[in-house]
């Protein structure tokens, strides 16, 4: 087959263009080298939907952050994912600090971000009670929000599934070359063609790049981020983000509510030399518990139930690189793409839309187009239903009446949808992003055993075939008596 676009990487930036795409009547192949949606940055980054104050002007990182931001509500409710503008603060602790926020007041004006105001320490302390006593002032910024990225990434990609985009998991790209008006990407002997191409690898965008012999004029810097999950119990210490004041590595140590009810502590920001390290540190832990704590003395972090990292694909131009190649027609590189690229992302699908059409893509709208994430409508979790909604999602499935998981309040009838939606989960980590099961204060000490004997019951594969996520994670290799 013939694909008119095909998407390299299936990261936050694939998946919404790929969903943005779907509006319209065209055939789109998503290639991911990883074995799911967000197997890469997506899946371990802050989840902060930023409002737009912090890129400079005049930047695409700063253009596309406020559209996003603005474009991120209605995306959210339409396919039921978890979405809160909860707004954020920027903490200010002396007089340098309180010129930077201004600074960041004059610069999120210019960029057209709504709603900001400093405030000072009375009013502050009214709003976030645990901050430090110390803290002078803040940037209240009320339009920024949270989200949950990976459940984002799998809702945008399931209404593109349904819209005829095909996906292709375990498709590590070796090869690009172009025949005629032709791109043919191979991933060993399997080769997949198209008419455009649009470069998203994110970490791997370079390497994207130089296959298709058209070099990105930057360079990519691997920046590792760790991070702490906090139990719900100690939801009550931030109902905003918040921030201190942003230092050159980033906008620094964080403390923030997520969108599931935990809090979130991180990240630092440090160099390494594998693009796949997401190794976590004593020395990692420990810098940001005294970032956090510099914020939030009082944290309680021995209620620390996982800790985690991410790397961050950061550009050395320091900005968003969106744009076709000046060499090889037909191809658009869309790298780069580091923080605030989460809150960015609806807007990046809508202007790389536009790119391709200066291209020369006809794009006429989909006559058919389905809105939600199934034929049927979206997915909602058990727990998030109201108790009529329960009753009657029982009646039609009584799988919906067994807990599988406690700490999520998870059931088994949420399990049976994350194996049979239209991008299905056949991993135990599969299921657990897409329904919460194992991400609880437990960590899936009750529930993952359980979680694989469902896998291994409606896919027809012995539980010692059952995986956690990656080729060689079995969860069991035998009975032991």
């Amino acid at each position: 087959m013939l694909y008119d676009v095909v998407i390299i990487g299936a990261g936050i930036s694939g998946a919404m263009c790929s969903y943005m795409l779907s509006k319209y009547d065209v055939s789109i192949a998503v290639l991911e080298a990883g074995e799911d949606i967000a197997s890469g940055s997506t899946r371990a980054n802050s989840a902060i939907v930023h409002a737009g104050y912090d890129a400079k002007e005049g930047t695409l990182k700063a253009l596309l952050n406020v559209r996003g931001c603005e474009m991120m509500e209605g995306i959210a409710r339409a396919l039921d994912v978890h979405y809160q503008r909860c707004g954020s603060l920027v903490v200010g602790f002396n007089e340098a600090d309180r010129a930077h926020i201004e600074l960041l007041k004059r610069r999120g004006e210019a960029n057209g971000v709504t709603g900001l105001r400093i405030i000072e320490a009375e009013e502050l302390h009214e709003m976030e009670p645990y901050v430090a006593p110390d803290a002078t002032c803040a940037l209240l910024a009320p339009t920024a929000g949270i989200v949950c990225p990976y459940d984002l990434a799998f809702a945008v990609s399931e209404n593109s599934a349904i819209n005829g985009a095909d996906f292709k998991f375990n498709f590590k790209v070796d090869k690009i070359q172009k025949n005629g008006d032709v791109f043919e990407i191979y991933c060993q002997n399997e080769v997949v063609r198209g008419r455009y191409v649009l470069n998203c690898a994110g970490l791997y965008c370079d390497e994207i790049a130089t296959l298709a012999g058209d070099p990105l004029p930057f360079t990519i810097i691997p920046r590792r981020g760790e991070y702490m999950l906090l139990d719900k119990t100690e939801s009550k210490i931030a109902s905003h983000t918040l921030f201190v004041t942003p230092s050159e590595k980033g906008k620094g140590i964080l403390v923030s509510p997520t969108a599931d009810g935990n809090i979130i502590v991180g990240p630092n920001a440090n160099l390494v030399e594998e693009k796949s390290d997401t190794s976590v540190t004593y020395e990692g832990l420990d810098e940001i518990a005294e970032g956090a704590r510099r914020i939030v003395p009082t944290i309680n972090l021995k209620a620390n139930i996982t800790s985690f990292a991410g790397v961050r694909p950061t550009p050395s131009t320091g900005d968003f690189y969106i744009q076709p190649s000046e060499s090889i027609e037909n191809l658009i590189h869309v790298a780069g793409i580091e923080s605030p690229g989460l809150a960015s992302s609806p807007a990046i699908g809508e202007y790389v839309v536009e790119i391709l059409k200066k291209c020369g893509l006809a794009l006429s709208k989909r006559e058919n187009y389905i809105p939600t994430r199934s034929k049927n409508g979206n997915f909602k979790l058990f727990c998030d239903m109201t108790d009529e909604e329960r009753s009657e999602a029982i009646k039609k499935n009584p799988a919906y009446a067994k807990m599988i998981c406690r700490c999520e309040n998870i059931t088994e009838g949420d399990i049976l949808n994350a194996i049979y939606r239209p991008i299905p989960a056949h991993t135990v980590d599969m299921v657990k992003r897409r329904t919460r099961s194992g991400m609880g204060r437990c960590q899936g000490g009750f529930c993952r055993t359980r979680v694989a004997d469902i896998i291994s019951r409606e896919l027809g594969i012995p539980l010692s075939e059952v995986r956690k996520f990656t080729k060689n994670s079995k969860i069991l290799y035998g009975k032991t008596k």
